[in-house]
């Protein structure tokens, strides 16, 4: 095996000892690292520099520059280039090794909410390498296979009889101006509880054909017909339901209703209603859940007419769930697991902002989605085990015959 030969001079040495010695070592690396190039090269010519030899196989051809970064900085190799043959060095494969991990690094820290100018500071930090923020929106690319993969995988593994949908809005620039943008989350829970995101894609808005798009895709990947669906009252949404999933029941999220009910009322009337509608769900029966809604109603009509409008109007709608068990209906008669979800995603989204594009969206919210879901996955049962079995063959035709009914409602309003 050919011999490292390397020499210091007396600057070099005293620098090395006394001076800036982190600048001095840098050196000392880099003279090395060349020297080990210069033996690989001697190696595979098998022959030295200016050496007659009759086992030669190639001749040198001068030398390029190429940076090579380390955990002391970024520092210069000549690397010698021959004749005829390309010359290999095993320092560029634990170059690309390191390269790919500084990427991944790059990646993790901006889905975990740090801002690209923060990585790039971070990374300049710790390799002596500045870093541009055009650079770290680069390396996200990498995200987009596995984003990708996540979002159109085959749904047809298991049942998620029950479905909740939603949307949250992203700022994005596009053609010079600043828009929103809608991402549409499902999530999907099987017979047994588990909760499993199972939909996600960004539009441009939420309208009939988007939201029809979304439930098409979701239909196409394998979903069968879920037997409820819990959503705000967005009449979109409504719509998309009954012409993709014409037997699947409606349950309005109750969360949601309320609100609706809180912002159409005097500001004086907030508190003492919000108790009241509170009350109405703790019913255990749809017939106690009626009886207070009246009272409620005949107490707020003249202080709150608005409110009252919305209640009555919509009061059926959230009743949908209490054809399950009763056990079941906590669960189930919110999307508040989507708002979770949605929770996160704008905490992580908080540094960026605003997004470069509409693919960006998808990347990095895509990423935060599927580390989101690892979570879910490992989360105990949303039902009691004896749950799904209460879930009766009449149960389900309750449900078809009010979906049934809500389609005729929607097509007449």
């Amino acid at each position: 095996m050919t011999q490292l030969n390397l020499t210091l001079d007396q600057e070099e040495l005293l620098e090395l000892l006394s001076g800036n010695r982190e600048k001095a070592f840098k050196h000392l690396v880099e003279k090395i690292l060349n020297q080990v190039l210069l033996a690989e090269s001697a190696e595979q010519l098998r022959a030295e520099n200016y050496e007659r030899s009759s086992s030669r196989t190639d001749y040198r051809n001068g030398t390029r520059e190429r940076e090579l970064t380390t955990k002391i900085g970024t520092i210069i190799l000549e690397v010698p280039r021959h004749r005829n043959q390309p010359f290999h060095t095993m320092l560029f494969e634990l170059y690309q090794r390191n390269e790919a991990a500084l990427i991944t690094t790059m990646v993790e820290m901006v889905v975990n909410g740090v801002s690209t100018r923060k990585v790039s500071n971070v990374i300049e930090t710790l390799c002596g390498k500045e870093v541009s923020k055009s650079t770290v929106s680069e390396a996200c690319k990498t995200l987009d296979a596995e984003v990708k993969a996540f979002k159109t995988r085959p749904l047809d593994y298991n049942d998620f009889p029950y479905l909740m949908i939603d949307a949250t809005y992203f700022k994005t620039r596009e053609n010079h101006r600043i828009v929103s943008k809608a991402m549409m989350i499902a999530i999907g829970i099987t017979e047994e509880g588990r909760k499993e995101i199972i939909g996600l894609d960004v539009y441009d808005d939420e309208s009939n054909e988007t939201w029809l798009d979304f439930l098409i895709g979701l239909k196409k990947r394998g979903l069968k017909n879920p037997i409820m669906v819990t959503s705000d009252a967005h009449l979109a949404i409504r719509h998309a339901i009954t012409q993709v999933f014409p037997g699947t029941a409606w349950q309005r999220c109750q969360f949601h209703f309320i609100r609706n009910i809180l912002d159409a009322a005097p500001k004086t009337q907030k508190a003492g209603l919000e108790i009241e509608m509170k009350d109405i769900f703790k019913n255990s029966t749809a017939e106690g859940a009626r009886k207070k809604m009246n009272e409620v109603a005949n107490d707020y009509r003249e202080i709150a007419p608005n409110s009252v409008n919305i209640l009555e109007t919509g009061f059926e709608d959230v009743l949908t769930v209490y054809n399950l068990p009763e056990e079941m209906r906590i669960a189930l008669r919110t999307s508040n697991c989507i708002e979770r979800l949605n929770g996160e995603l704008k905490r992580r989204s908080n540094v960026i902002r605003i997004f470069p594009n509409k693919a960006s969206i998808l990347r990095l919210m895509g990423a935060v989605a599927i580390d989101y879901n690892d979570a879910l996955l490992s989360k105990r049962m949303m039902f009691h085990r004896s749950s799904p079995e209460k879930v009766t063959v009449e149960v389900k035709i309750k449900l078809q015959e009010i979906a049934l009914l809500q389609k005729q409602f929607l097509e007449a309003a």
